[in-house]
């Protein structure tokens, strides 16, 4: 049983990946409610525990829509951004623009005949609505999402560049079936096996719309009753090392090729860190990382990739064959 998507070389040919802050903020909200399970997580969980304690997220237009008594939730509030690069502003302003036809026929699906109050407010006059919920989404944004998203964004980026790497070496068949082990493309069509009954998704104008995703479910999410282009979520690679920098010991293998100080700065580059992360995590000054940076990148074990203001560096495909964790291709 699977969800099956047309995709065709037209499809493929206007697909693209985005990274959105606001599906990354969706995806917190349902980690905080219980909703998702993300034992990868619990630093990340403890750190928003604590700072709900301090102070109280008050959202309860977003908490509403995202608490249904099934397990959908209204799909427009995740457009697909327009950008690659979006900024929660960008995603917002998206938000912003869904109809009112579009607004009350996702509640429907969601809710049936009876929402709850707030929602049901919402539906009745959903341009105010949607006001109200894209600063209670901004407010999220900035509690939750923004001190971490430095870390977030260059995981995101990082699996963009090695998933597009792997579709200029795969092409599309392998792209999609290193995405997810449940999701494969022949043919014309994309398929997500796991889902139930086979059901055809009414995909959305153009091609698909990549989206990985940090803070979510280890499964994949494809949007279904869309009227802009459909998106594919899906877990990003290198989530499970992002809140435990420096954590994980070298081998001792790797220490006598490279030496502890590398080799440890190596292994801590399993999710990508500035500098001061990295210093501060390994108890060392930011001139003694940059001096072993300097040796890893000119062996081509790491790499730096621009990030606003800061630079992250991550381990290459050379670095991650030395660990152990991929062959060189």
């Amino acid at each position: 049983m699977a969800d099956i998507v047309e995709v065709g070389v037209a499809e493929l040919a206007a697909t693209r990946f985005a990274v959105s802050p606001l599906s990354e903020t969706v995806a917190a909200l349902l980690q905080v409610m219980g909703r998702t399970l993300g034992p990868l997580h619990q630093p990340w969980l403890r750190w928003v525990a604590d700072e709900l304690a301090r102070e109280p997220l008050d959202v309860p237009l977003a908490w509403a829509l995202l608490t249904a008594k099934g397990l959908g939730w209204p799909n427009f509030l995740v457009p697909a951004p327009a950008h690659a690069t979006s900024t929660i502003d960008d995603d917002l302003a998206l938000l912003g623009r869904t109809t009112a036809r579009q607004v009350r026929a996702s509640i429907s699906r969601v809710f049936g005949d009876d929402p709850p109050p707030v929602v049901a407010d919402f539906a009745a006059r959903p341009a105010a609505g949607l006001r109200v919920l894209a600063d209670e989404l901004r407010v999220a944004y900035v509690r939750l999402v923004a001190p971490h998203w430095p870390r977030i964004r260059a995981v995101l980026d990082a699996d963009v560049v090695y998933r597009a790497r792997q579709l200029t070496v795969g092409g599309a068949q392998r792209l999609f079936a290193d995405l997810h082990p449940e999701l494969s493309w022949s043919a014309g069509w994309l398929r997500l096996s796991g889902t139930g009954r086979d059901v055809v998704v009414n995909r959305g104008p153009g091609g698909l719309v990549l989206m990985p995703l940090v803070l979510g479910s280890p499964d994949v999410l494809i949007k279904r009753n869309t009227a802009t282009q459909t998106t594919v979520r899906y877990p990003a690679r290198g989530v499970g090392s992002l809140w435990t920098v420096g954590a994980a010991p070298a081998g001792d293998a790797l220490v006598r090729l490279l030496g502890r100080a590398r080799a440890e700065l190596l292994e801590a580059l399993r999710s990508p860190t500035t500098t001061t992360d990295l210093a501060s995590a390994l108890g060392v000054s930011p001139s003694a990382v940059s001096q072993h940076l300097r040796v890893l990148r000119e062996n081509g074990l790491v790499a730096g990739q621009r990030s606003g203001r800061s630079v992250l560096y991550l381990t290459t495909p050379l670095g991650e064959a030395l660990l152990g964790r991929r062959p060189v291709t």
